[in-house]
């Protein structure tokens, strides 16, 4: 089996058997992971569009 393109979102159910997703960059690694699981799949992917649609938020430097 061929592997899936990259970049991409995997969604998986963990041991809890809540949704999850994984970010995975052109170069295969996992660079992002969701902070929680979902009971719901359609609120995984929800949570997904909406990192996909802030793509024009500022990046706030904590230590400045």
């Amino acid at each position: 089996m061929a592997n899936p393109p990259s970049p991409r979102y995997e969604l998986y159910k963990d041991k809890k058997g809540e949704w999850r997703w994984t970010y995975i960059a052109r170069n295969g690694l996992k660079i992002a992971m969701s902070s929680e699981g979902y009971k719901a799949k359609a609120d995984c992917t929800h949570s997904i569009d909406l990192l996909k649609s802030s793509k024009d938020v500022p990046v706030h430097d904590a230590t400045a």
